[in-house]
């Protein structure tokens, strides 16, 4: 944290959806050291009871087959 700054954790945009949360899904996927796939699979299932419902269950199943994905062909590559 910036001296003399609130923390981002303090703050949210848009939302009190995940202010109520314990862990914040960004803290808990930065410490397990996910990507960027299966981090909004995270974020997507932590917010889905307080924002999107099951459009955002929709969304998490939407990177998790993206992950499965690149997971299931090894030499996987964006061209």
């Amino acid at each position: 944290m910036l001296e003399g700054k609130v923390s981002a954790n303090d703050e949210q945009v848009g939302g009190e959806h995940y202010k109520s949360k314990t862990i914040q899904p960004w803290d808990a996927i930065l410490n397990w050291g996910c990507g960027f796939l299966d981090g909004n699979v995270i974020k997507y299932v932590a917010r889905y009871r307080l924002k999107g419902g099951v459009e955002d269950l929709k969304k998490a199943r939407h990177y998790l087959d993206k992950l499965i994905e690149t997971e299931t062909k090894p030499d996987f590559r964006v061209d």
